[in-house]
């Protein structure tokens, strides 16, 4: 029942503003794996998730988490943000992951171990995806790993310009079909 309320919450805000959801459905399990997958979680203990949706993936990060690690999240739209904080509550979660870095200062985290994002950056424009992933890096550790997801190969120079790609996965097993980039920081 909660799945098809995510749904059709997700589809009811993406023909509200498609260029902010990025799509029409929250991630599938196959997507949500992938995206977790490649996360050492016995080595992370301050992790952020950048464009939650209605939690997808979050759930998959708290089944890995473990009550040591600290776990941020970032939602822009209101309503998907309001639903989130109902299903995770001991998660702090915030509006715009342009403001990553002061979030973490407010909470006195000084790196992450990994970010985790489902942003749609080539629906950006270019100075906002450069903004994202210089705060992506400055909130990294040197080496941190950055996973994020896309509908298409497009990001994969400015990525490639900013981080290591260590890895790009395709999951058929999603609407749409989607691209896990799994980055590293240089």
């Amino acid at each position: 029942m909660m799945k098809i309320r995510e749904g059709f919450l997700f589809a009811h805000r993406f023909f509200g503003d498609p260029k902010r959801v990025g799509s029409v459905m929250p991630s599938s399990r196959f997507l949500a794996e992938q995206m977790v997958k490649p996360i050492a979680w016995d080595n992370v203990r301050e992790i952020a998730e950048l464009g939650s949706g209605t939690g997808a993936i979050t759930s998959f990060i708290q089944k890995h988490a473990g009550d040591e690690v600290d776990v941020i999240l970032f939602e822009m739209d209101k309503q998907m943000r309001e639903y989130i904080r109902k299903q995770y509550p001991q998660f702090p979660c915030y509006t715009n992951a342009r403001h990553l870095t002061q979030k973490m200062n407010e909470l006195n985290i000084t790196e992450l171990d990994c970010v985790v994002s489902g942003l749609p950056f080539f629906n950006f424009s270019v100075s906002m995806r450069q903004a994202l992933l210089e705060q992506v890096v400055q909130a990294l550790k040197p080496g941190g790993l950055f996973i994020t997801y896309q509908y298409s190969l497009q990001m994969k120079r400015m990525l490639a310009d900013t981080f290591i790609i260590e890895a790009i996965h395709f999951v058929p097993f999603n609407i749409p079909p989607a691209f896990v980039y799994v980055c590293r920081k240089k």
